[in-house]
């Protein structure tokens, strides 16, 4: 099979986000590259599971590997030739997916598409490495399939950037950074990227621009009380962000700060278009669950404490983005409105008839 990963940056690469083998899940540390390239060896499911939590990996890495996970957790069990194999998956289903609370929804699909090919290899009495092959086998056509739909989206992005215009993003938006990058480079759109720096991980800083400068692309990094001037004086042709949902009402979550850009953006005629799949499973924001993560985050700068003593911090990960904001949602079937994401789950049904 193709790889979908040639010709991007070495953090987008499989291997360097999430990858069983021999009863281990290894996952670059995301919290430290490119400062320091080293992995996390997880042993077992829990491992995994306190590894997406503690966001070794951000932006897509986490759903790779908790696919890999589920891999990690058949060969926990590989000795195993009864139904406990099922009670055992949908245990470790349950562990990897309610890691993080924003994106419990978008993990299930996953670790549950893991649980019902384990459920079908029990009954026809498939086990062992057998079975531990065909979770590895979902893991990477997961990705694969992935980065192959992410490819699409990355054109629909490129195709929206001005010849040699300027992008400020927010965050990392992992595929899809690398994507957009190499569709413009095979459009001969040699753009300028800005990063807003996103503390308190910078994974702007350390991720979104050591994507852009790996793949050769003049790349500024901007600290994030920056984007309201330089949007304006960098003349920046278009701001964009990845998200973690987009309800199908046209809100988008993302990391903190992408809200404030939004506004600023909107506020210098500059569009913002937002990347991701809108969720039928987050018709508006009832069900959404903003996570705050350990408030001393706030009070370092890696890992270097920056306040005295008795200083308080509050860090909640995610701000929402009104769809007034965002002109639109780039997906791999087009570019909608955010007040018509119905059409695009009209389209995905219409496509798979």
């Amino acid at each position: 099979m193709e790889r979908a990963d040639n010709g991007l940056a070495f953090m987008l690469k499989y291997e360097n986000i999430a990858w069983y083998e021999n009863g281990t899940v290894r996952i670059l540390d995301r919290r430290i590259y490119p400062i320091r390239t080293e992995y996390v060896v997880c042993k077992s499911v829990e491992k995994v599971a306190k590894a997406i939590k503690d966001m070794v990996t951000q932006s897509a890495g986490p759903y790779l590997a908790a696919a890999m996970g589920m891999v990690l957790a058949a060969y926990e069990i590989k000795d195993r030739k009864d139904n406990s194999i099922v009670d055992h998956m949908e245990k470790s289903a349950f562990i990897l997916s309610h890691a993080r609370p924003t994106t419990v929804e978008q993990m299930k699909r996953i670790v549950d598409g893991a649980v019902n090919i384990a459920r079908k290899q029990v009954e026809q009495r498939v086990y062992g490495d057998q079975l531990i092959d065909s979770l590895f086998k979902y893991a990477f056509d997961y990705v694969n399939n992935n980065y192959k739909k992410y490819t699409l989206v990355g054109r629909n992005l490129a195709n929206l950037i001005p010849k040699n215009g300027t992008i400020l993003t927010q965050c990392f938006g992992d595929t899809i950074v690398g994507t957009t990058l190499r569709e413009c480079t095979k459009l001969g759109n040699t753009v300028k990227v800005i990063c807003a720096e996103t503390r308190p991980y910078f994974q702007g800083s350390r991720l979104t621009a050591s994507v852009a400068c790996d793949m050769g692309f003049d790349v500024t990094v901007i600290s994030d009380n920056m984007p309201g001037y330089v949007l304006k004086n960098k003349h920046v042709d278009i701001f964009t962000s990845a998200s973690d949902v987009i309800t199908i009402d046209g809100h988008i979550i993302n990391k903190i700060g992408t809200f404030q850009i939004a506004l600023a953006a909107n506020y210098y005629g500059i569009p913002y278009y937002v990347t991701g799949t809108p969720d039928p499973n987050h018709q508006d924001l009832s069900r959404i669950k903003i996570e705050e993560r350990d408030p001393e985050l706030v009070l370092k700068a890696l890992d270097v404490k920056v306040t005295m003593p008795g200083v308080k911090g509050y860090y909640p990960a995610f701000d929402i983005t009104p769809p007034n904001l965002c002109i639109g949602v780039v997906t791999d079937l087009g570019v909608y409105e955010t007040t018509n994401l119905k059409k695009y789950l009209a389209d995905c049904s219409q496509k798979s008839e």
